[in-house]
């Protein structure tokens, strides 16, 4: 699909996850959650994980920006769930892109957007786990 005002071709993947995103909204319980971009200035993101076993189990996200932040925040959280955690934190820019069938080159600054936020809340996730510990730990 073509685009008049930025004068750049999508494919098919990529407009079917602009136009239906998987996976929106916010985890009330989850169990990290992780930002990424800049919410005074551009595109801004949000993923909450659900984490069981070392797997994500759930993933959701809230997204501020283009079209092609909404399409990669999408297929992020497709890419990442039912992964272990090691393997989610493997995502990068570049599988984000080839997910959607490539991105044009003034859009890739957003296929970085999923795997930062993802990897911050995997490392949230973790932070939390140990704050949890030394909590247990001060009580023992």
């Amino acid at each position: 699909m073509y685009c008049e005002t930025c004068s750049e071709s999508f494919s098919n993947i990529f407009m079917d996850h602009f136009q239906n995103p998987r996976n929106t909204g916010y985890l009330i319980d989850a169990d990290g959650e992780g930002k990424a971009g800049d919410p005074e200035c551009g595109d801004h993101l949000v993923i909450s994980i659900k984490v069981r076993d070392k797997r994500i189990e759930d993933i959701c996200f809230l997204v501020y920006g283009c079209s092609a932040a909404i399409a990669t925040s999408s297929i992020t959280t497709e890419l990442a769930k039912g992964k272990t955690l090691d393997e989610a934190l493997k995502i990068t820019d570049n599988d984000v892109a080839n997910a959607l069938g490539g991105l044009p080159e003034v859009k890739m600054h957003c296929s970085l957007l999923g795997p930062v936020a993802l990897k911050n809340a995997i490392k949230n996730y973790y932070d939390r786990i140990e704050d949890m510990k030394k909590c247990l730990m001060y009580h023992d």
